[in-house]
């Protein structure tokens, strides 16, 4: 395949073009000078709300940075992520694992209410910790909606108790009108197609 230089007179209109949008970008870049400890939520029905949660675990693990994850829904099984954390980074990174499988599995409201309580005392004691840089709540949307915990109780938490610096990730399809008025940072993970609905399971390395 025989590969053609732009006319002379298309690469100065696209450099002149990105010397503009550079020089806009640059002003932009120059106000943004605040840090804070953000409110990141991850909801939606398509894949990649956890993955993405980890995928700034991970990083924080790489910076040398103290982290921690707590998991309120999902079990004790064995996870690419769970593991790995676990055998290499458990000295940086504390991972709790305080669900014992989701709602349709367990089938037991009651104790699914207890966990989700003890998943969440659990969660503020990491996230007052000032160590930790960032703490991911994995899962905690589904607790939130079927109301085993309370969504007020988690707000003012997050608004009045939270150290100014700590980031707090929070996961799970559905979350509260509540959680997302006060968060800084919101994806909705939209579900455009997704093999599970031509027959095909989890597989390890993608879901797990």
């Amino acid at each position: 395949m025989i590969m053609t230089k732009p006319a002379p007179q298309d690469a100065d209109r696209h450099n002149l073009k990105m010397q503009k949008k550079k020089v806009a970008r640059d002003k932009i870049m120059a106000t943004k000078t605040d840090r804070k400890g953000l409110i990141i939520v991850n909801t939606g029905k398509g894949k990649g709300k956890s993955s993405a949660a980890f995928g700034m675990i991970f990083r924080c693990i790489a910076h040398g940075m103290q982290c921690a994850v707590v998991q309120f829904i999902k079990g004790g099984m064995s996870t690419g992520e769970r593991d790995l954390i676990l055998k290499n980074f458990s000295d940086i990174c504390s991972f709790n694992t305080m669900g014992e499988g989701f709602t349709w599995e367990t089938q037991d409201k009651a104790r699914d209410t207890e966990m989700a309580a003890a998943a969440w005392e659990k969660a503020k004691s990491l996230i007052r910790d000032p160590k930790n840089t960032m703490v991911l709540l994995d899962e905690i949307n589904i607790a939130l909606r079927y109301d085993y915990i309370n969504i007020s109780d988690v707000c003012h938490f997050l608004l009045n108790e939270k150290p100014e610096m700590t980031h707090v990730v929070l996961t799970g399809r559905n979350a509260k009108d509540e959680l997302i008025e006060i968060a800084d940072l919101v994806t909705e993970m939209e579900l455009v197609k997704h093999p599970f609905r031509g027959g095909i399971k989890a597989q390890i390395g993608v879901e797990y």
